[in-house]
């Protein structure tokens, strides 16, 4: 704004917020729109048993991540339904299942290894769907907002690995 009044361009710079704040409001509705769609579609997948086998078809992967979770009642339950949240690309409908997870997982001490592995793979977060950046590509006008799957396979697939590689050598460091 102060760069529009000393070039006299004010009416510029009006026009320019108003049209982005315009476009924000579009953003924003339409990644609503896609938000509600899959946590729907999760919700759906709840009800009808589809999240509970996947999270069954979870459970050795992550038991062998999360060893300590099988001794946590509701942990591997949490873990398991994170994880699948996250792979279907619905990073907020993981999020309270993570918070779960973390908590259980921390317990009464300090942050252990299971805690410090659900953060990494919260944070690389593999995803076969990635439903959340579709729909921002979707409202950006992309013609094919999934094209990018390849890369992003491959992207989570390095950062997992990359990120639980740190974990294990940086826990013999700092137990």
């Amino acid at each position: 704004m102060l760069f529009g009044l000393l070039t006299g361009r004010m009416d510029a710079v009006a026009s320019a917020a108003l049209e982005g704040a315009g476009d924000a409001v579009d953003l924003c509705l339409g990644i609503a729109g896609a938000i509600c769609l899959w946590s729907g579609l999760m919700e759906l997948m709840r009800r009808s048993g589809l999240m509970d086998g996947l999270s069954r078809l979870l459970r050795p992967v992550l038991i062998r991540l999360f060893p300590e979770s099988e001794k946590i009642p509701g942990a591997l339950d949490a873990l398991s339904i994170n994880v699948s949240a996250n792979l279907l690309g619905l990073g907020n409908a993981a999020t309270p299942a993570g918070i779960k997870a973390a908590k259980l997982l921390r317990g009464e001490g300090e942050a252990g290894g299971g805690l410090v592995r659900l953060v990494v793979l919260n944070t690389a977060s593999v995803q076969l769907i990635p439903a959340t950046v579709c729909a921002l590509r979707a409202s950006a006008g992309a013609r094919q907002p999934f094209d990018i799957l390849p890369a992003v396979w491959l992207a989570s697939a390095f950062s997992v690995t990359a990120g639980l590689i740190a974990e294990r050598i940086l826990r013999r460091f700092f137990k």
